[in-house]
């Protein structure tokens, strides 16, 4: 996934929660272009460090464009997430036939004309102003089909047990396939 735009006094909490998006919704890992921003580095990293998924990778001043052509090179398929693209029903079913690594980009302010021309596709979650936040997670739903839903995290610290009324969280302190299998058993018998 790769950020664009991010403006440090401005975007903190935007780009924190695509990177949360990305990381719970199945990405591999976020890019943020251009802009280092360390504060945005640590509270994904805390994250990614509590909840698992450890593979997920981040990095920030990367240049979008080299970021683009060296993706492309290796044979992925860059989608841009726009207002102004063809409707995701329209053409997710092309880009999940790809087979192919997917880097999706997302904007923070006014994209310039060249990632437009750099992307494979241009895809709108609607045709109206809306949250990138809300484009990402929408478009990784219907990419993974909702499986990323349910996604189990070996590595985590914390796991949610999910309960019709009330919050619990589960610290587990094993190995990461004895997580998992602790896991399993919470969200199977509802104890933790």
């Amino acid at each position: 996934m790769l950020r664009l735009g991010h403006r440090p006094g401005r975007d903190k909490r935007v780009t924190t929660h695509v990177g949360l998006v990305a990381r719970a919704f199945g990405a591999s890992g976020i890019a943020i272009a251009g802009v280092r921003d360390e504060s945005v580095v640590k509270s994904l990293l805390k994250v990614r460090d509590l909840w698992g998924c450890r593979d997920f990778s981040i990095e920030d001043g990367v240049d979008p464009v080299e970021y683009i052509e060296r993706w492309k090179r290796s044979n992925g398929v860059v989608v841009h997430l726009t207002m102004y693209g063809v409707h995701v029903d329209d053409v997710i079913e092309q880009i999940r036939s790809l087979g192919r690594d997917i880097l999706v980009i997302v904007g923070a302010e006014k994209v310039p004309r060249v990632f437009y021309e750099l992307a494979d596709f241009n895809v709108a979650i609607g045709h109206q102003p809306h949250s990138e936040v809300a484009a990402l997670a929408v478009f990784l739903d219907r990419l993974f089909g909702g499986k990323e839903l349910r996604l189990i995290c070996p590595d985590a610290k914390l796991y949610v047990v999910p309960q019709q009324r009330g919050k619990k969280v589960v610290r587990v302190e094993q190995s990461n396939s004895e997580s998992a299998q602790v896991y399993r058993d919470v969200l199977r018998t509802g104890r933790g």
